[in-house]
């Protein structure tokens, strides 16, 4: 087992190191003080590794960028983060405890983490829409696909989820979805054509509530939609782990944040 461990205190990252040694004494284990130092090993020198152990608040390039940037170039890597933070913190932060541990780092916590590794994402609670946008987007209600009549009423849904909840205009709506539409007042029939086929496919689940529409704006309700994006976003290990550096590649204008995922600099 190849092993990494990334700190960028040199006292911290030897006791992380003794520790990972005791629980897998056959493992070969690098240490790194830079997130980037560890990433060069992985694109420029091809040296993949099973586990990293990344602390979280590091200079240059924190856990979460250097955990995007990684699942990106290794898809198999598995990433555990390692913080300073109280359990109670966690809590707090909403955070999967299964893949963060606590400094210091004992033998224990290393042989107990490398054994429950099998991370997934959590499945989503049976009231809210499960929407997947790492790879190509789907939607999913009561783990069943749902089907939408039009393709663009589905990439509409897509655009608004990619916004996080943001209000969008039908300018903005137009401008990703008809790059080179000239004329809104066409645009705008089209959009509203849209929007009504759209909310007829929510009503058939009854969540026609996920939508907001006031003062020609339109948005998502993001408290009533479980996405691995937003998950990962919040710092969700599993949602790190399940990300292989795709994000919706069937729409141009998903491109953006997929290029904002490789430079994330979360928590």
């Amino acid at each position: 087992m190849r092993i990494f461990a990334i700190d960028d205190e040199p006292d911290v990252l030897e006791t992380l190191h003794e520790a990972i040694r005791a629980a897998v004494p056959e493992a070969d284990i690098s240490d790194f003080l830079r997130g980037q130092a560890a990433l060069d090993e992985v694109t420029e020198q091809g040296v993949v590794p099973d586990v990293v152990f990344s602390d979280i608040r590091m200079p240059d390039m924190n856990g979460l960028q250097l955990a995007v940037a990684l699942k990106k170039a290794a898809p198999d890597t598995r990433i555990v983060f390692v913080t300073a933070y109280s359990m109670y913190a966690l809590e707090a932060w909403k955070r999967h405890v299964q893949g963060y541990l606590v400094k210091p780092v004992t033998e224990d916590d290393i042989r107990d983490t490398l054994i429950h590794l099998q991370l997934t994402p959590a499945p989503a609670p049976r009231d809210k829409l499960c929407v997947q946008c790492f790879g190509h987007f789907e939607v999913f209600w009561h783990n069943e696909p749902v089907i939408f009549t039009r393709k663009q009423s589905k990439e509409l849904l897509a655009f608004l989820i990619d916004r996080e909840g943001a209000a969008c205009t039908s300018e903005q709506i137009a401008a990703a979805l008809w790059e080179n539409e000239i004329d809104m007042q066409a645009a705008g029939i089209r959009i509203r054509k849209l929007i009504s086929d759209l909310r007829a496919t929510l009503m058939k689940i009854g969540m026609e509530d996920v939508l907001i529409r006031e003062r020609r704006q339109l948005a998502v309700r993001k408290s009533m939609i479980s996405c691995d994006y937003y998950q990962m976003l919040e710092g969700d290990i599993a949602a790190v782990n399940a990300y292989r550096g795709e994000y919706m590649p069937e729409y141009s204008w998903a491109e953006m944040t997929a290029g904002r995922l490789f430079f994330h600099r979360g928590g």
